[in-house]
């Protein structure tokens, strides 16, 4: 008969009953047992800090870019001033130099949208230009050439607020779409989550609205 092995003179019940009275090195225990939670806690909330920070950037891109192509301009001496493909791309450009930490860009797109009043009083998206790799990323609220007739386009903007454009001028109306980019881990669903969010502003000044121009040198069209 094989009997129970024994264990410093002590059976491996008492061993164990031993053991579980020990309160030696109990706090360095608790620690390691807690230590993977309370870092994983502290992990996720920096990660929460700086999506909220992201949302607030990406929020600050379109009134940036809304605020810029509203002011873009080229006086003339015979008509209004002219809206050209450089001024889009110049506010556009101004992105990177500002927030160069996003990588707009790389990870989202950014949809200009101009908003004017057709031939019958109704609103019209005159022109509009992206940029971006996010090509998923369309206007919510129409395309370039959108109620081009007719008075059926209500104009841009969430049912509630609506945005129109008055007679002989425009509105910029700017979308962003941003992937967010985690730093450490993704939190809820596992793809990143897609950021949008929207500006608009009455245009400065008189703008010729006939089109937007792009004399000589020829700048960078970024059609959608």
């Amino acid at each position: 008969m094989i009997g129970l092995p024994v264990i410093g003179c002590r059976t491996p019940l008492r061993y164990l009953l031993h053991l579980l009275r020990d309160r030696a090195a109990v706090s360095a225990v608790e620690f390691a047992l807690l230590a993977p939670l309370l870092t994983t806690m502290g992990l996720g909330a920096i990660e929460l800090a700086n999506m909220a920070m992201v949302y607030t950037r990406v929020s600050q891109v379109a009134i940036q870019v809304a605020d810029n192509t509203s002011r873009a301009k080229q006086s003339t001496g015979t008509s209004g001033a002219m809206m050209r493909e450089y001024d889009v791309g110049d506010a556009l450009s101004q992105v990177d130099v500002v927030y160069p930490g996003l990588k707009v860009f790389s990870n989202g797109r950014v949809i200009v949208s101009s908003l004017e009043q057709n031939a019958s009083g109704g609103q019209w998206i005159h022109w509009q230009r992206c940029r971006g790799s996010y090509t998923t990323g369309t206007s919510k609220y129409g395309t370039q050439g959108t109620g081009i007739t007719g008075t059926s386009f209500a104009g841009m903007g969430p049912a509630a607020t609506v945005v129109t454009a008055d007679s002989q001028s425009a509105v910029m109306f700017v979308e962003v779409y941003y992937q967010y980019q985690p730093i450490f881990f993704r939190i809820g669903n596992a793809a990143s989550p897609v950021i949008y969010r929207a500006a608009a502003m009455y245009v400065r000044d008189d703008r010729d609205l006939t089109q937007i121009y792009n004399p000589s040198p020829v700048a960078t069209v970024y059609s959608c």
